[in-house]
């Protein structure tokens, strides 16, 4: 397990593309194979499962690299040209904890911000922070951990902490 670092806001920008990681559901289209065709779980190792291929690492993959991986396995003397599609059905869940109605692990829903995930785990309590919260996010240097404002955008796999405020 990688040491958890505090950064800035700066070091958890959105990635450009979405990466897969334990617990994404994805849809796997294998053109003209229907029984190939189906959804799979990334499981703890970053791998998904699939007949007649087996463990395909898709950890840290975008879905076109996924696609590509699935294609290089199929190809190696299942498929003479595979063609395939890979989608994200469900998300990884997301967490929040602290001051909020219902803590916990929540699904998550595309474009969320802090705020819209505060109002799914029930809104805050009468002794929340509402400015800004702790938001800890996996990054390619890491687990970082930064002070946000509730408008800032969530990914699958954050972690949100709401604080007690000092009057």
């Amino acid at each position: 397990m990688q040491p958890r670092t505090t950064g800035s806001v700066r070091d958890m920008r959105p990635a450009e593309a979405y990466t897969l990681s334990t617990g994404d559901k994805l849809r796997v289209i294998v053109f003209g194979q229907d029984t190939l065709s189906n959804i799979y779980q990334v499981d703890a190792s970053g791998r998904i499962s699939m007949p007649l291929i087996g463990a395909v690492p898709v950890g840290g993959l975008t879905t076109a690299d996924a696609g590509s991986a699935i294609e290089g396995k199929l190809k190696a003397g299942y498929i003479r040209e595979p063609k395939v599609t890979v989608e994200i059905d469900t998300y990884r869940p997301f967490f929040i904890l602290g001051e909020v109605t219902t803590s916990g692990q929540f699904a998550y829903v595309n474009g969320m911000t802090v705020q819209t995930a505060v109002a799914i785990a029930g809104g805050f309590s009468a002794r929340a922070n509402r400015d800004n919260v702790e938001l800890t996010r996996r990054t390619a240097r890491g687990m970082q951990t930064a002070e946000v404002p509730i408008t800032y955008q969530v990914r699958p796999g954050d972690t949100i902490v709401i604080k007690e405020r000092w009057f």
